[in-house]
C-alpha cells in the first residue's frame, strides 16, 4: 500500500512539474553526427558532477523526481519505456543525464525533469543514491517460446564483441562510463541497441557503432534476450524469502 501511494504521488508530481515546465526544448550540441564528437569528453558539467563526492542519502530527496518514471525502486517498466536504474555506476548515470541536460542525448520526455536537478553537486548525490539500490530480480525478459534458442544465440554472439566493455556477467566497467546491463529490461536493450545502430542515438560510443553496425534485427533480438537474462553476483536483489535466486 505504501509503495502505491508513493508511486502514485511521484506520478502527480511529474505532472505538476510538466505542467510548470512548460513546453522549452532542451538546447542542442553537435553529437555523433559532427566531425569533431568525442565521446566521454570530459568537460563542463559531467567534469564537474564526476568531481565531486556524492553522498547516497543526500540524493533521495533529488531522485523522487526521478522515480515517477523509473520508480522509488529505480526498476524501470519491463515494457522498456523507461530503463531500470537501480544499481548503475555513478559514472554511467552523470554522464546519461549530463548530455540530456546538454542536448547532446535526444530525450524531450526526460529533460524538463533532469534539469529540476540545481548543480553538478546534486548530480552526484542522485547517482550514488542510484547506485545504492539493489538491482530487481523482476525485470522484463523476452517472453517468446523461442526463448532458450534465443538466449543460447545471444550468448554466442555476446561472447564475440560484448563482454570485452560489458562484461561476463554484464556489470560493465565504471571507470570507462560501459553501463551495468545485467536486469535491464529486453524491451529497453533492442531499443537501444538499434538505435545505437541506426544513429539515432547522438551521445553514442563510435566504437560500439562501429561493431553494432553490421548486426540485423533478428541477432539484436537474440543478444537483447540473453543479456536481459543475466544476473550480477552481489548487486542483484533478494528475492522475498531473503534467498537468492
Amino acid at each position: 500500500m505504501y509503495k502505491s501511494i508513493t508511486v502514485a504521488l511521484s506520478i502527480a508530481l511529474v505532472s505538476v512539474l510538466a505542467q510548470a515546465s512548460g513546453p522549452r526544448e532542451a538546447p542542442k550540441a553537435a553529437g555523433i553526427e559532427s566531425k569533431d564528437y568525442q565521446w566521454a569528453k570530459m568537460e563542463g558539467e559531467m567534469k564537474e558532477a564526476l568531481a565531486v563526492k556524492g553522498e547516497a542519502k543526500k540524493g533521495e530527496e533529488g531522485y523522487e523526481i526521478c522515480g515517477a518514471c523509473h520508480l522509488p525502486s529505480g526498476a524501470g517498466r519491463s515494457d522498456g519505456t523507461f530503463p531500470q536504474l537501480a544499481g548503475q555506476h555513478t559514472t554511467v548515470l552523470i554522464k546519461q543525464m549530463a548530455d540530456i541536460r546538454m542536448g547532446l542525448r535526444d530525450n524531450p520526455t526526460m529533460y524538463p525533469f533532469a534539469k529540476e536537478l540545481t548543480n553538478p553537486q546534486e548530480l552526484g548525490h542522485v547517482a550514488a543514491y542510484i547506485q545504492s539500490l539493489c538491482i530487481p530480480l523482476d525485470h522484463g525478459h523476452y517472453e517468446g517460446a523461442d526463448a532458450a534458442k534465443q538466449i543460447a544465440m545471444g550468448k554466442d554472439l555476446y561472447e564475440k564483441q560484448c563482454i570485452e566493455c560489458h562484461k561476463k556477467n554484464g556489470e560493465g566497467d565504471k571507470e570507462k562510463f560501459y553501463p551495468v546491463i545485467a536486469g535491464q529490461h529486453y524491451k529497453y536493450l533492442l531499443r537501444q541497441m538499434t538505435e545505437i545502430r541506426d544513429g539515432k542515438r547522438r551521445n553514442a560510443n563510435p566504437d560500439m557503432v562501429k561493431i553494432i553496425k553490421p548486426y540485423t534485427n533478428e541477432q539484436l533480438v537474440a543478444i537483447s534476450a540473453y543479456q536481459s537474462s543475466l544476473s550480477m553476483p552481489g548487486s542483484m536483489c533478494k528475492p522475498k524469502g531473503g534467498k537468492k535466486k
